[in-house]
């Protein structure tokens, strides 16, 4: 275990060897000499990880688990449970547990309570206690024996700014079972005959083991600073909240019927907005706060020596009107599932409607977040997206008929310039800036708007552009062609993009080419069925922070429009 943070998905590293090398912390458990990994998978429908190995004659396997449901209960909000098991003949195994805290490796004062290690750092205080019981000492790996039937237990507990709590190790393995068939549970809700099933349950879990819980605000990565260029300097932040990321998982959520999480997100946006309203921030934190100011941390080598290692994002302030647009369709999403919008809720949406009105003109950073502000047509696309998903709620909620109409106003304005501005006739596709000739991966959404219909030329136009112009291989795309962002380095073909173009395929009568796209991308998940932002074309590595709740969300409702395309085909 390379990389955890505490108390919270953006707090300090406790193990943080996975960018910050050897002396940031790691808590490792497996063999102790040469072994093969025969098998790592998660148990199905689960959040449980189960590692396997051949060692010599026998077989060690490590089962882990953080519980996820802890509330009602005097239980750790913070609860891993790690369990070594041998089968055919006792296997020789370590365990070498070093936390270190923060930018700085900060080691802990160390106390031994009855069977309990306890590190303390201030208010934040760690315990692990096993089963048998055996001494561990920070920093030093631990030797033991691992026989048949005789499994050993390992439980850590994290406290911040409370008590405590220790969990008997076989308790905790209880507490890891119960939420196994919790997990099972919730994923038996899923509709059986979605298609690619299997992978849009991991990828549901997935966007759920990604939220927070005590706010409802789901994360856009866990990590920071996995390069999107190995070896360069494309690190980035991303154990923040991004609305728009957010946003299409909630739309995720509501189209297979998991509406709490989408209730629960919405109500933390409008808590989280509150101090900023009725302008919608690029990116808050857990808590709805201001993200920090982006900084580097200085002597860390990061992941395949990719420097600088930061903390923070620089994109906070930006300007992006396409995230009002993901905003308010979900929004809409959970009215047409037939939720009426909480009175403050509608207030909120119609004030973001309202910037959106007054503002769409100017010049934005973009979804992809460039440095030097221009007229991106996605953007202005998911602002007229923004005005007429409002218009739409507002069929259903009151809404004062000069507003009304300023809206409509601005929604035709809208469409006409980027008919107009937005359109290159002699590529027949909309481009990526008024101006520009570059295409922009994430015009593959125009199909899902109504702007302009879905099997209109245009749209199949644009469709088939991007899918030739910036295509990095069989199912891969590239968001813009490549070196034309402004920053050194390469980047990867870049995953979202492919599953919007399965989106985009079965929304314009393509389905049989949609599920040939879509089962070339299943074949580049990771072997646990996950995703990062981008992939390398060549080497199929993922790059970047990992997993990705956009890749994940993208993924869902690439399977979902596949569900609704007319069986019927008019693939080319």
């Amino acid at each position: 275990m390379d990389w955890l943070c505490v108390p919270r998905f953006d707090g300090d590293p406790l193990f943080g060897r996975l960018v910050g090398g050897p002396d940031a912390g790691t808590f490792r458990v497996g063999p102790a000499g040469p072994a093969t990994v025969v098998e790592r998978r998660y148990r199905q429908h689960t959040a449980t990880l189960e590692t396997t190995w051949a060692v010599g004659g026998g077989r060690l396997r490590l089962t882990e688990a953080m519980v996820a449901e802890v509330s009602g209960r005097l239980l750790p909000t913070t609860l891993i449970v790690r369990r070594l098991s041998a089968e055919q003949a006792a296997v020789d195994a370590v365990v070498e547990f070093d936390p270190r805290l923060g930018a700085r490796h900060r080691r802990p004062r160390v106390h031994h309570r009855r069977q309990a290690l306890v590190c303390e750092w201030g208010a934040l205080a760690v315990a692990l206690n096993s089963t048998p019981a055996f001494r561990i000492e920070p920093g030093r790996p631990s030797s033991i024996t691992v026989r048949p039937g005789r499994p050993v237990t390992l439980v850590l507990a994290v406290a911040h700014r409370e008590p405590v709590i220790h969990v008997e190790p076989a308790a905790a393995w209880d507490l890891l079972v119960e939420d196994e068939a919790r997990w099972r549970a919730w994923t038996a809700e899923i509709d059986e005959r979605l298609p690619f099933r299997e992978h849009v349950a991991r990828s549901l879990l997935t966007l759920r083991l990604l939220t927070y819980s005590p706010s409802g605000a789901p994360v856009a990565a866990p990590t920071t600073s996995l390069p999107e260029d190995p070896g360069g300097g494309r690190n980035w932040d991303y154990r923040y909240v991004w609305p728009r990321d957010a946003s299409i998982g909630v739309s995720a959520f509501l189209s297979v019927g998991k509406t709490d999480e989408a209730r629960g997100f919405l109500a933390w946006l409008l808590h989280a907005s509150r101090l900023q309203r009725p302008r919608l921030p690029a990116l808050l934190t857990l808590y709805g706060r201001h993200a920090p100011a982006e900084r580097e941390l200085p002597g860390w080598p990061g992941y395949l020596d990719s420097r600088p290692v930061r903390v923070g994002n620089g994109a906070a302030g930006q300007h992006q009107l396409d995230g009002y647009g993901w905003v308010i369709d979900a929004a809409w999403a959970f009215a047409q599932a037939g939720h009426r919008l909480y009175g403050e809720t509608w207030r909120a949406v119609r004030g973001f409607a309202d910037v959106v009105a007054g503002c769409w003109q100017q010049p934005d950073a973009g979804i992809w977040e460039v440095r030097e502000p221009a007229q991106h047509v996605h953007s202005k696309l998911m602002g007229w997206l923004a005005l007429d998903r409002a218009l739409a709620i507002a069929d259903t909620h009151h809404l004062p008929e000069g507003q009304r109409r300023r809206w409509q106003n601005a929604r035709a304005a809208i469409a006409a310039e980027v008919r107009t501005r937005g359109f290159d006739p002699t590529a027949a596709s909309y481009v990526r800036s008024y101006g520009s000739q570059d295409l922009d991966a994430a015009l593959l959404v125009l199909p899902l708007l109504g702007m302009d219909q879905a099997e209109s030329q245009r749209v199949r136009g644009t469709i088939d552009a991007i899918r030739d112009g910036l295509s990095a291989g069989g199912a891969l795309l590239y968001r813009y062609p490549p070196g034309r962002d402004g920053l050194p380095g390469a980047e990867g073909a870049f995953l979202p993009c492919s599953f919007w173009l399965v989106q985009g395929l079965a929304r314009t009568g393509r389905r049989r080419e949609a599920i040939e796209l879509f089962q070339a991308m299943v074949d580049h998940a990771s072997p646990l069925g996950l995703y990062a932002e981008e992939l390398n074309p060549a080497t199929g590595a993922h790059l970047g922070n990992y997993p990705q709740t956009l890749t994940h969300a993208a993924l869902i409702q690439a399977a979902l429009a596949i569900r609704d395309a007319p069986t019927g085909d008019g693939s080319a």
